[in-house]
């Protein structure tokens, strides 16, 4: 126990055990248990749950959600001892769950339906506690139900409440409420021994006493405060219920003892995940842990003569909204609990069941703010409808029951949004024509069999097809068998063809790869320089957007390995950050590269260029960049060793640009902007005005030259027009001493 959070864990152990303290009076009396077994269950639910369990917020004990099925099974046994031994077998079955590691049903609750929960339960404790804020505290509470036993709901009870208002209770229960609000806007904020809650406990028990002393008409009475059963000391034995060991072989006893093992289990696990999401620090509890320790306490609870127990939403929100640290404030309030029983009660029966109320009203509001149903409402139907109807459940029926109703939501809306929408579809050009790419999602179901099927069959005569099943580790065998049906008949009859890449193993089909996206000599020679111009914008495109193509990498190295038909050749920085095949998105045999530092031409590159062209390339690109390094050591000056051959040419284009010697020291971005985009315009001059081969290339159209400019911050390519006649005769003009 670290001393150092003590200072948060005890004021907040204090809080919890005086919630917990009438709630598991409640409980058990709402069970039809002894009392004194509902103030056992959260002893054990404190110190035993609380020292085995992992969660630093998670606080255990009876749960009202358990009530009802204690109570009918209590009927159904025929007595509390048998219960006892149903207990210790549903805690004997969490630790077994535990161990064989169960707890991951927890991954697949909804987060709505999470936050749908706690909504409920905020709304619950605020409806729940009002009747206690104006001083009806009946004996007999039901807990988080909506119908009770004596026959009225919720909301009667609130109507009931006001014929018997007491005044004393309404006071204390407002002021309560107005201490709480307003306390963070106090410098009590930060008097860290003293939270609010525990304040207004004391505030409680200290106006009452003032009623009782100067103005007893608003005194409350013995009715309206805590009531702790007196315990006597020297024989602690006669409240201490057993099991009946010998009826383990009552086939009732079982039927019990797996209920309540499924039900306890269940609000365990959804409790811990609504909790992790309050806690502020967003810490994990590990649901098999959870279990074991859920299990431990159950079967001491089973052999203590207690009811069962889980992880409470009520007292762990309390728990986190008093400013807990570690798990010791659960441990403590176990403590506190037994320290009550023994010597405490004279003084705990001081405080009114109203300030007890506004705490917890004030817990309700934090639960369920307006805040929270405009964020789900933001989310979208398929969001706020399973949450909606999840708090509409719960306040209606109760705990258990309304969260199963939200689960059904929740999956009915999955289902839909599976069935409506199994993949993603894209169609995107590449040089061997359009492509259609579907992707499977992670699970393909038989739900999914109509829509893909009506999807591959409505693709076009001739398509190229491609299903990427990479990210699906279930596929439906009746989704496979739809798939080898369009390849094997309806695709072989309208010449399309399919590609299946990404399926396991166990799903794999044969002949998956019936096109590579490789060029071959006819697609090459059809292609006219502006079309390969287009096709590098769309791959720079898909490069920028995160949705790069299969490349097929080992099937294009046999396809290439003959001959290669590339569709450009590209005059490339050397710059790590700038590879052409990477942002242009292309495969093997697509581009010839050639890479110099600065872009510069020079004679080798000229003989290189109309080796592209022979090799039947329809394009040049001159790529520069942004941030190049060659530019900026021009704009220095540095001509050290063989780095004049490269900065000399660019030298160039500083003095076209007419940079100041301020602007060459600033070596701002605009000025290198500039600097980059002229350096680019003089290769193409160059190219034009050095090579008689490829400028009669240019001015038949068998070929083009474009510049272009990279911005590697973004990724984006700028490019700009072909050169054209007008643009060949003006670099002749401008540039021929250049090329002599």
């Amino acid at each position: 126990m670290n001393i150092q959070n003590l200072k948060y864990d005890l004021p907040a152990s204090i809080v919890v055990f005086l919630v917990a303290l009438p709630l598991c009076l409640g409980v058990a009396l709402a069970s039809g248990a002894p009392l004194i077994s509902g103030i056992i269950a959260g002893i054990i639910g404190g110190i035993v749950v609380g020292i085995i369990s992992k969660s630093q917020t998670s606080v255990s004990g009876p749960a009202a959600g358990l009530a009802a099925v204690i109570l009918a099974s209590i009927t159904k046994l025929g007595s509390f001892e048998l219960l006892l031994t149903a207990v210790l077998i549903a805690g004997c079955l969490q630790l077994a769950m535990g161990i064989f590691r169960a707890g991951f049903i927890a991954n697949y609750i909804p987060s709505n339906v999470i936050k749908g929960l706690l909504a409920a339960i905020g709304i619950l404790l605020i409806l729940k506690q009002i009747p206690h804020a104006i001083g009806y505290d009946k004996q007999n509470d039901d807990g988080f139900s909506f119908i009770q036993a004596n026959g009225e709901n919720t909301f009667s009870d609130i109507i009931r409440a006001f014929d018997v208002l007491t005044p004393g209770a309404v006071v204390i229960a407002v002021l309560s409420v107005l201490v709480l609000y307003c306390w963070d806007k106090t410098p009590l904020k930060n008097v860290k021994l003293l939270p609010a809650s525990l304040f207004v406990v004391v505030l409680g028990v200290l106006l009452n006493l003032f009623f009782a002393h100067s103005i007893p008409w608003l005194a409350i009475g013995n009715d309206h405060l805590v009531h702790l059963p007196p315990i006597d000391t020297s024989n602690l034995g006669a409240y201490l219920h057993l099991p009946t060991l010998g009826h383990f072989t009552n086939g009732d006893v079982w039927v019990v003892g797996i209920t309540i093992a499924i039900v306890a289990s269940l609000e365990t696990l959804l409790n811990i995940e609504a909790v992790d999401k309050l806690d502020p620090h967003k810490r994990e509890t590990p649901p098999n842990r959870e279990l074991l320790a859920q299990g431990v306490g159950n079967i001491c609870a089973g052999l203590f003569g207690a009811i069962p127990v889980t992880s409470v939403i009520v007292r762990s929100s309390v728990n986190i909204q008093t400013g807990n640290k570690t798990k010791a404030s659960a441990i403590l309030h176990g403590v506190f609990m037994l320290a009550s029983v023994l010597v405490l009660s004279p003084v705990l029966n001081l405080i009114p069941l109203a300030a007890l109320a506004a705490i917890l009203i004030m817990t309700g509001y934090k639960l369920a703010k307006v805040s929270l149903f405009r964020e789900m409402y933001r989310k979208g139907w398929s969001q706020f409808l399973p949450f909606a109807i999840t708090v509409v459940a719960i306040v209606f029926t109760d705990l258990l029951t309304g969260v199963l109703i939200g689960l059904a939501t929740s999956m009915f809306y999955l289902a839909r949004s599976n069935f409506r929408n199994p993949y993603s579809l894209e169609q995107y050009r590449l040089h061997i024509g359009e492509v259609i790419k579907m992707v499977l999602p992670n699970q393909v179901s038989f739900l999914n069999k109509a829509t893909i099927k009506t999807a591959l069959w409505e693709t076009p005569n001739g398509s190229k097809v491609l299903i990427d099943a990479s990210n699906a580790d279930f596929i439906d065998h009746d989704v496979l068998e739809t798939i080898q049906d369009f390849r094997d008949v309806v695709a072989a009859e309208r010449n399309v063809q399919l590609n299946v890449i990404g399926l396991r193993e166990k799903y794999s089909l044969s002949d998956p790869i019936q096109f590579v996206t490789v060029l071959d000599k006819e697609t090459q020679k059809r292609l006219r320089p502006e079309e390969v111009l287009q096709l590098l914008r769309d791959g720079n495109q898909r490069f920028f957007e995160g949705r790069c193509t299969e490349k097929y990498y080992h099937h294009q190295v046999g396809a290439t390995a003959a001959s290669q038909h590339p569709m450009a050749v590209v005059v490339n920085c050397i710059d790590s950050r700038t590879s052409p095949e990477v942002i242009f998105d292309a495969g093997l045999g697509d581009l010839l590269t050639i890479r110099i530092a600065g872009n510069i031409i020079s004679r080798e590159i000229i003989g290189s260029l109309e080796i592209a062209s022979k090799l039947g390339a329809k394009l040049i690109v001159v790529k520069g960049h942004s941030n190049c390094g060659a530019i900026g050591l021009a704009m220095k000056g540095e001509q050290a060793h063989s780095i004049g051959a490269i900065t000399g040419k660019i030298e160039l284009a500083i003095r076209q640009c007419q940079c100041s010697a301020h602007d060459i020291a600033a070596g701002e971005k605009a000025v290198l902007e500039k600097v980059a985009l002229q350096n680019v315009e003089n290769s193409l001059a160059e190219i034009v005005n050095s090579s008689e081969y490829l400028r009669g290339c240019l001015q038949r159209g068998e070929i083009g030259l474009v510049g272009a400019y990279h911005d590697i911050a973004v990724g984006k390519v700028q490019f700009g027009e072909l050169v054209t006649d007008e643009k060949i005769a003006l670099f002749r003009r401008l540039h021929a001493p250049a090329a002599a």
